[in-house]
């Protein structure tokens, strides 16, 4: 074979085989596994965050409210997958198109303290994370007033056992417009369409939530690793 062909095969093929484009199609790691760069604490919560043995490693702290590790870039339409393992006595969560609350949106609150404490409020549509028997993989409308979005949680006898409890448990979000579905283990979950939190909230932070706990309890852990996400265009949404 003539030598000057052969070397164009060659950097070809190895062009297809190496391109990251083409092998990862459009999917980009959140998470280096070596450090939080890319994240940022929001809200008000004091929940200390760290990366331990390759995983972002979130443990509570004893009269914190709510704290979120939040991914600086914000996101609209789009696919999520993370592995998360989760202590059998922490509830967590984690937050899609969210962001802190405004003076905007706490105008309304008359009560001087309690807009205070509102103001830069973490809040938008959560994906639950807890041990089975539980609610997991269903939407809470975390700060938003209006408690789970998600209308199978409200009956009180629901839950499922799809979520391993003390092991890594893979989760995927799929969020198109108002529709959001989620699926815990290869097993769907939700499959919600919400006009009005899409309408308030079209865009936003993904969110790693340590709740708060109970004063006299804990500490709890729960931890992330294999973030990744892909954004969905005009063409991903078509198919």
């Amino acid at each position: 074979m003539n030598r000057l062909l052969s070397l164009t095969i060659g950097v070809v093929l190895f062009g297809t085989v190496s391109d990251p484009a083409c092998a990862d199609d459009g999917w980009v790691s959140l998470f280096d596994g070596k450090t939080l760069t890319g994240w940022a604490v929001q809200g008000h919560g004091r929940a200390k965050y760290e990366v331990v043995d390759g995983a972002i490693r979130g443990v509570t702290v004893d009269g914190s409210p709510n704290t979120f590790l939040a991914s600086e870039k914000q996101y609209a339409d789009f696919e999520l997958e993370f592995d998360v393992r989760v202590h059998d006595q922490l509830n967590s969560g984690c937050q899609i198109r969210s962001r802190e609350k405004t003076e905007a949106d706490v105008a309304g609150i008359e009560d001087e303290q309690k807009r205070r404490r509102s103001l830069k409020r973490f809040h938008g549509p959560q994906v639950e994370i807890e041990a089975s028997p539980g609610q997991s993989g269903y939407i809470y409308g975390e700060a938003t007033g209006r408690g789970w979005l998600s209308p199978e949680p409200r009956d009180p006898q629901h839950a499922h056992n799809y979520m391993k409890n003390g092991q890594w448990n893979h989760f995927r979000i799929v969020a198109r417009g108002p529709r959001i579905q989620t699926w815990i283990n290869g097993h769907p979950v939700a499959d919600l369409t919400d006009e009005a939190i899409w309408k308030t909230h079209p865009k936003g932070h993904i969110g790693l939530q340590v709740h708060g706990i109970r004063p006299g309890t804990g500490p709890f852990d729960v931890s992330w690793k294999n973030i990744r996400i892909r954004e969905l265009t005009s063409e991903a949404k078509a198919n």
